[in-house]
């Protein structure tokens, strides 16, 4: 190698973001994508939480702040020196996020279809919008 030149390697890189940094880590812990919109009077947020038993998700809601975790289960056990490549993590995981408006926390409903986790949560009375009339003065 000729001195003074720094070999380009980008996949390295990647692969130490996802490792080191995180990447879906955050803090040694896996933290799932959501997506969070309003759809008539609700806010819903949607999550993947694929081969993990619904019955054992902890969701809570305190002060706007939507928690969502769990842990996933490895079925069988394999020896690491077996494998050639390891990037589906196990283990638990952790999501907190801010709702966008005021909710109703006590009201909130979740429901699971084909690894999909749905939580709808009701608007509170004063984050909705009102109407206000204007009156004309002469």
């Amino acid at each position: 190698m000729i001195k003074g030149i720094i070999p380009w390697r980008p996949f390295e890189d990647l692969d130490k973001f996802f490792e080191e940094e995180g990447g879906w880590l955050i803090k040694g812990e896996l933290s799932p994508a959501v997506d969070i919109y309003q759809k008539d009077d609700k806010v819903i947020v949607e999550t993947p939480v694929v081969d993990i038993d619904p019955e054992k998700l902890d969701i809570s809601i305190e002060d706007n702040i939507l928690t969502i975790s769990g842990k996933t289960e490895k079925k069988e056990e394999i020896k690491k020196e077996d494998y050639y490549r390891r990037e589906i993590r196990r283990g638990s995981f952790y999501r907190s996020v801010s709702l966008p408006v005021k909710v109703k926390e006590n009201e909130a409903e979740a429901t699971y279809k084909k690894g999909i986790l749905k939580i709808e949560i009701p608007r509170a009375e004063e984050s909705r919008a009102r109407k206000v009339s204007v009156k004309v003065k002469n």
